[in-house]
Parts: structure tokens; sequence; C-alpha cells
């Protein structure tokens, strides 16, 4: 969507809150021996004391509140039975859903102590998005994004996955335009103020292939290496993009 009016701007901020509270409370419990699912349910419970609603599972029927990936899962996790173990790095993602207006964020987050590589994952996958808000400004190209994503993953030695990444937000979770994580030529639709996305860097510490989990739903590295995934929903403006879900 694009931001038309300051109410819309102000809807779209409680959401964001929401989705800031949830991935905090979420964060906070991550531990080794506690499961996907009772994060899960933390989720839930955040969302529900503040009247929000999953938008995965409104918008796609998926089987959990939130997707929580673990090591070479990258994104699209399905929360159950798993048992986090000490060095286990793990993505959580959320998309909540309130008055019509939607959010997206996600971190990685390391439980307890893990290895240089993962913990160089990680922080690679924010600094991507970081580089990332540099060339997200209103009148720049959707491919400069990818551009600046991928320079950065490439920079640490890191690979993305390129066939998933951001997009249009704001009414629905998935919106024109894609925002891939590398300079897609074809996306060269110029950024407007107002206009609203997720931008989230999915990177690997291997090839950047993967696959689609039996479960129909997790992506998992084809090669099992890491992945970490970092994520806000943004609003363009002429100069630093202001975030909905900080």
């Amino acid at each position: 969507m694009s931001i038309q009016t300051e109410e819309e701007l102000r809807q779209l901020r409680i959401v964001g809150m929401i989705v800031r509270k949830a991935l905090n409370a979420m964060t906070g419990a991550v531990e080794p021996g506690i499961t996907t699912a009772e994060l899960d349910a933390i989720c839930a419970r955040v969302l529900a004391e503040h009247g929000a609603t999953s938008a995965p599972r409104k918008v796609y029927n998926f089987p959990g509140t939130c997707c929580i990936s673990v090591n070479d899962e990258a994104i699209h996790g399905v929360p159950g039975s798993r048992t986090l173990i000490e060095g286990d790095l793990m993505k959580l993602d959320v998309t909540a859903e309130k008055g019509g207006y939607y959010a997206d964020a996600a971190v990685t987050v390391r439980v307890g102590a893990v290895s240089e590589t993962a913990s160089a994952l990680a922080d690679c996958a924010k600094s991507a998005f970081q580089a990332a808000m540099r060339a997200a400004k209103a009148g720049s190209r959707v491919f400069e994004i990818g551009r600046a994503v991928q320079r950065e993953v490439r920079r640490h030695g890191f690979s993305v996955l390129p066939e998933y990444g951001g997009h249009g937000i704001g009414r629905t979770i998935h919106e024109l335009p894609h925002v891939a994580n590398y300079p897609d030529l074809t996306q060269r639709m110029r950024l407007s103020a107002g206009l609203v996305l997720a931008v989230e860097p999915i990177i690997t510490t291997g090839s950047g292939r993967s696959y689609v989990d039996r479960d129909g739903w997790t992506v998992r590295t084809s090669d099992h290496s890491l992945a970490a995934h970092y994520e806000h929903t943004v609003v363009i403006t002429k100069g630093a993009p202001y975030l909905i879900t900080a």
C-alpha cells in the first residue's frame, strides 16, 4: 500500500507495535529446552492481548501463529514439538493484522552460545538490512534495494536465497512490488514516498539453493547450511525509511 493519510500511518504503527511486542516476548523466552510450540503460544497470547490476529493463519491458513525456523530452516518453519538446544540459530517471523492493516518483522536469535559462523551470519542479515535502508528512498528503483543486500551479503562471504525476498504490505501480507535480495533488473519501479514495504534479507552460509520440506511450508537450504533472516516493515520517505516495526 501507499500511505495517503495520517490515520493510515497511525493504524500501521499500532499493528507494527504489536508485532514488535510479540517478537520481544518470544526472544526473551528463547533458551535451551523450550519448544517452538511454546514460543508460538507466547506469540498467540501477545496478539490476543492486543486484539490482533495471525496474518499467515488468516490469509494462508498457516498451521501456527508465527513462523519459527531453526538452523537450515530459512523461513516459514511450522511451530511444533521441536526442543531448542544450545547452539541453535533460530528465526522468529511475525506478521499480524489488526483493523485491516498488516505489519511483518523477523529476527534471528542465538540459542545460548553459538558458533562464530552462526553469529557472523546473524549479524550479516541485520547489516544487509541496514544496507538496504540506505538504498530505500523515494526516487530509487526497487532493484537497488536488492543490489545493496547482495553486495553486503557477498562481502561477508555468504549467499542470499534468490527465490525469496521482501514485498509490499499494508492491506494484506503480500502486495506488489516484490523486493528481491539481489539486483533483479526487471524490478525498475521507482520508490515513492509513503510506499509500505517489508524488506527482509534471507541469507545462508551455503550456496543459496533451497527447497520446500514435506510439510508444504518450511523452506530449507538444499545443502543444509545455516540460514538467517532479518526483517522490518518500512515506509519509504525522501530520506531514511520509517521503520513501522522497530
